[in-house]
């Protein structure tokens, strides 16, 4: 189990409730009134913690390296009847986006999201879930697939943003991402996009152009990273706590700003303390997503969508 530094007192709380059950198992001494002391300890400090993060600490949780990726949530999903699809039939096949065929039930879905690595042989394989135009392209192409087929699509975010080498720039990063924007606010089929780590700039937006929109609860969605943000006004990255702040980039930031339809709980300590609850609460909400959109015909729901985006921002004096 690894620790960020917010939560070292419960690290040290769960050290000494391992220590005091390993003296009761080796010795004749009933530790059973000091064990349970240090549980219920244990438990009031983890509920302190996790009730006053801060943005950064969401931050610093939605990058955790035992946090569930996209694969992860589409395989918990799916229970063994995902297809995975590959290629965007112009470059290659771009392994920071995946896509692919499977089914939540009896329904099928078209599940597409952002792809990060465990290690340093598999964050370079995936590129560190930062995809390339052709990745961007080849979601689209999947998106095209769901429309002509009537299957909705299931997009999961988890980039620190596109990728901004030179590559990318020369095959047309922005272009991809661009085209991907106007052709999700027009995709004739249900859109449901959820945030499961980070969400960084346009890298996010161009799979996040959806219907229903939801993030889990300790994510962000903004146009920078608190990094960035820093180290372009204060030429530093050591003031990237109070830019996280700033920038309004939690769940409930944005759902104060009505730029989601939704926060999805997590477990007490983050979606890696229990997996599965995880999977079940984002099981269960797009379900009730795709319940609600299935009842609008298509040409309200392409309605709708645009008009969502395009009320966004808006201010009446």
């Amino acid at each position: 189990m690894e620790y960020l530094d917010f939560e070292l007192p419960i690290k040290e709380l769960e050290d000494q409730l391992d220590k005091c059950r390993l003296i009761g198992e080796e010795s004749d001494v009933d530790v059973t009134e000091t064990c349970q002391q240090i549980e219920t300890k244990l438990e009031s400090t983890r509920k302190e913690i996790f009730k006053n993060l801060t943005a950064w600490q969401r931050v610093q949780l939605s990058r955790h390296p035992s946090r569930p990726y996209t694969l992860d949530f589409i395989k918990a999903l799916t229970k063994g009847t995902f297809m995975e699809l590959h290629g965007d039939r112009t470059v290659g096949d771009d392994k920071a986006m995946v896509g692919g065929l499977g089914k939540i039930g009896d329904q099928s879905y078209m599940f597409i999201g952002q792809q990060k690595g465990y290690n340093t042989k598999t964050r370079q394989y995936r590129n560190f879930g930062m995809s390339n135009p052709e990745g961007y392209r080849k979601a689209l192409r999947l998106m095209k697939m769901a429309e002509k087929f009537k299957i909705p699509v299931v997009t999961l975010i988890d980039t620190p943003g596109a990728y901004p080498g030179l590559e990318a720039e020369e095959r047309g990063q922005g272009e991809a991402i661009a085209r991907n924007i106007l052709e999700m606010t027009r995709l004739k089929t249900p859109i449901i996009s959820i945030i499961i780590g980070e969400g960084a700039s346009g890298g996010a937006v161009g799979i996040g152009v959806g219907d229903k929109v939801m993030m889990l609860e300790n994510t962000w969605y903004t146009v920078i990273s608190p990094e960035s943000c820093s180290s372009i006004l204060w030429r530093s990255w050591e003031y990237k706590e109070v830019a996280a702040e700033a920038l309004k980039l939690t769940a409930k930031d944005m759902s104060r700003q009505k730029l989601i339809d939704g926060i999805i709980k997590e477990p007490l300590g983050g979606a890696h303390t229990d997996r599965e609850k995880t999977y079940k609460s984002v099981e269960l909400a797009i379900k009730k997503a795709y319940k609600e959109l299935s009842e609008l015909s298509v040409d309200k729901l392409v309605k709708n969508r645009m008009e969502k985006y395009a009320n966004m921002g808006v201010f009446k004096g």
